[in-house]
């Protein structure tokens, strides 16, 4: 299926399928795999959309039919991974009641929106496109590669939306869902409600399993309970808005009580409670705003929030939650960590492999290894410097984004104004942050 993408991209919007034709040997770089040391003077083939050898340029046969891209004194990392973004312009739940497990953001993104050009300036080959955080449940999130599409089903990253969940679930406590009724005006409420539906599909699922696949035994269909019942299965990863340490303890308090897998995000008070998030085993995605002001219950966000949760023994890994932070400036979060302590080795996998944990994916994606996919960027010098630029975006094997032609490059450094649907406000029904 991998190949027909390729081949129906570049016939349909004319993008460049080098890859699908000849290898493609990247020659000369720094390579940073994450799963290994750094190679120096490296060598990265990659066809029909997989890496099909990486290593150093003597240990590496070059196939005599490779286009051979010389890429000396560059460096090459892995396609990065935002585990928690709104670009697309999608939305989710509405004020009719505080939870909307049945909700799907992929039924409202629009693939062909500018806000992907500015992800793909920043590096990010891979996102997960949330519903916001106004609801303790707004909805299931989608996993997408930000490849150059027409439609949302050219960017899954699943192989069928039909066979395969492509998502996982929004949560959200604090003081996003406290509002009117039918929303809670309370932590403890919105807690009970919560583990309310979660008894209710623990019910559901025993209905369907008592069946035994009788038809007239089995409940009728409840998307609610259906999307619930993946999550209590493993099947769905929820996906937690949570900031202050009280919260994140509550998050951690259900995960256990109801055996889903979750990853905690934003997570502003970690570093109170980092040994408590190791002990449970919980991935942490994390935010680093460099600029003040905000919500009140994220005051005590510190920039040693990653160094803090990577020293407990906490799966770290960054989000932009674009549009607070711009997906073009993704690599800062990792360099701000560094700065305050974080190893880079840890900040650069926080960008990458970590990710892919979290989403479940890291069979495909987040380090440079044979058989994954050909999702990486080149360069222009140290990931972590403040002079270094994304020159180059390759997903797939296809390059999606490229600093030197002057159309890409407006959209790494224009901003805002260069998106004309950017106008869009963000702070819709369920939008807030």
């Amino acid at each position: 299926m991998q190949k027909v993408l390729l081949i129906a991209l570049t016939l349909i919007i004319g993008i460049p399928a080098i890859g699908d034709e000849a290898p493609v040997a990247f020659v000369g770089a720094t390579i940073y795999p994450v799963a290994g040391d750094p190679i120096e003077n490296g060598v990265l083939v990659v066809y029909e959309g997989i890496i099909r050898d990486i290593g150093e340029r003597d240990a590496v046969t070059i196939p005599d039919d490779a286009d051979v891209i010389d890429v000396s004194d560059k460096v090459i990392v892995p396609g990065m991974i935002d585990t928690h973004s709104h670009i697309g312009r999608g939305d989710g739940g509405d004020r009719s009641a505080p939870t909307h497990p049945d909700v799907r953001i992929l039924d409202t993104i629009d693939a062909q929106h500018e806000s992907f050009m500015r992800a793909r300036a920043g590096g990010i080959t891979t996102i997960n496109i949330m519903p916001g955080s106004g609801h303790l449940m707004s909805g299931q999130t989608v996993y997408l590669k930000t490849r150059r599409a027409r439609t949302i089903y050219d960017m899954l990253l699943c192989d069928d939306v039909n066979d395969d969940i492509c998502g996982g679930l929004k949560m959200a406590n604090g003081t996003n869902p406290i509002r009117e009724a039918p929303f809670p005006q309370t932590r403890a409420r919105s807690a009970a409600i919560v583990r309310q539906l979660y008894l209710n599909a623990e019910e559901y699922r025993e209905k369907i399993n008592a069946a035994n696949g009788d038809t007239e035994k089995i409940p009728s269909r409840d998307l609610r309970m259906e999307t619930l019942v993946e999550v209590l299965e493993g099947k769905r990863i929820v996906h937690h808005h949570t900031h202050r340490h009280d919260d994140i303890m509550t998050v951690i308090r259900l995960a256990n009580e109801f055996g889903f897998r979750v990853v905690l995000h934003h997570v502003s008070e970690g570093w109170k409670v980092a040994d408590e998030i190791a002990e449970a085993n919980i991935p942490a995605s994390i935010i680093l705003v460099d600029s003040p002001g905000g919500k009140l219950e994220a005051v005590n966000l510190i920039y040693e929030n990653a160094r803090d949760l990577e020293q407990a023994g906490v799966d770290v890994a960054f989000h932009t939650d674009d549009p607070i932070t711009d997906s073009r400036l993704f690599l800062r979060q990792a360099a701000i960590g560094v700065r305050t302590g974080m190893t880079k080795e840890k900040a650069l996998e926080g960008l990458t492999l970590a990710g892919a944990r979290m989403l479940g994916m890291e069979d495909r994606i987040g380090s440079l290894e044979k058989e994954k996919d050909a999702d990486f960027v080149v360069l222009s010098g140290d990931p972590f410097s403040v002079y270094t630029h994304i020159e180059q975006t390759w997903i797939d094997g296809i390059k999606v984004y490229d600093r030197s032609d002057p159309d890409d490059y407006k959209y790494a450094v224009g901003g805002y104004g260069v998106y004309p649907s950017m106008q869009h406000h963000y702070h819709d029904i369920g939008g807030e942050r």
